[in-house]
């Protein structure tokens, strides 16, 4: 099985008729993922190499059955889309793009929970997501992935990438990839993506990589050592990061003693996680973990 997208997703990609878009739109057509459909009110009726363009996404719903929308577009109307596939009905809503003011993201974070609490936003600013074999909305490689029982969650799209590579170098492949963003106010959060792996009978173990900045990592250590029965192998990135400047992602910041690598390093292995010191030992350690 997979979590959140399987084979039988339909998107719309908010974007489509873009530069960006159309790029990975049809990048992820050809990797055999149903995109149905592209918005662009000034170009519905349009299409892009046979996928048509309509109006909106509700008019995209409503022609293609699409249940999941990915949307690529500009920072300064990224919230808008994110809201008009909310208002649509799609349940499950990719946000690639980056630069979109966090009191924006909160703002959309909060009406979303308020008024649409069945749909789900990955991202803002996140890889997107990939079950190998079935499903690649955003911009992860699926050239280097394999269908399997480990389930990764990233905050790092990058070390994302490289963490399936590492996996299908030893020959243990993906069951789904998340990629849910570096932003200080991610629509889905590292629990919520250890949850669905728990409760996927296919996943055997975990990777979760995480970054300096916040605590959404202690707070998934500690439903690590409560919920999760299946291996988690966890990666920090930032260890040598100093305290007060950003590293990369908006959400990579210390402030003072908290948000440290070290500090999560510490939460992980005390709730049972195993903890890479570096990349290159994530698949070393899955693989022990999956041996018992």
């Amino acid at each position: 099985m997979a979590i959140f997208v399987n084979e039988q997703t339909k998107v719309v990609v908010q974007g489509l008729t873009g530069r960006q878009g159309s790029y990975y739109g049809l990048r992820n057509r050809a990797y055999g993922t149903q995109v149905v459909a592209g918005t662009n009110p000034q170009k519905a009726g349009a299409d892009v190499e046979g996928i048509p363009i309509f109006a909106s996404v509700a008019d995209a719903v409503q022609a293609t059955g699409a249940n999941a929308s990915f949307v690529i577009v500009p920072a300064a109307v990224a919230a808008d889309a994110i809201l008009e596939a909310a208002e649509a009905g799609v349940p499950f809503i990719v946000c690639v793009t980056e630069h979109i003011p966090m009191h924006t993201q909160a703002a959309v974070f909060n009406r979303l929970k308020r008024d649409f609490p069945h749909t789900r936003l990955l991202g803002p600013n996140c890889s997107g997501i990939l079950s190998p074999g079935k499903c690649n909305i955003g911009f992860t490689p699926a050239e280097v992935s394999m269908p399997g029982p480990v389930g990764i969650v990233s905050r790092s799209g990058t070390l994302a990438y490289q963490s399936i590579f590492e996996l299908t170098q030893k020959g243990i492949g993906q069951s789904t990839c998340v990629g849910i963003g570096g932003d200080p106010v991610p629509g889905t959060n590292f629990i919520d993506c250890l949850a669905a792996f728990e409760a996927d009978p296919e996943t055997k173990g975990v990777i979760m990589i995480g970054e300096i900045g916040g605590a959404e990592e202690e707070r998934a250590a500690d439903f690590i050592q409560h919920e999760m029965t299946k291996p988690v192998v966890a990666y920090i990135a930032g260890v040598t990061a100093p305290p007060g400047k950003r590293m990369g992602h908006a959400g990579a910041i210390i402030s003072g003693s908290k948000g440290t690598a070290k500090a999560k390093m510490e939460a992980l292995e005390k709730a049972g996680a195993r903890v890479a010191l570096n990349p290159t030992q994530l698949g070393d350690l899955m693989q022990e973990a999956l041996a018992g």
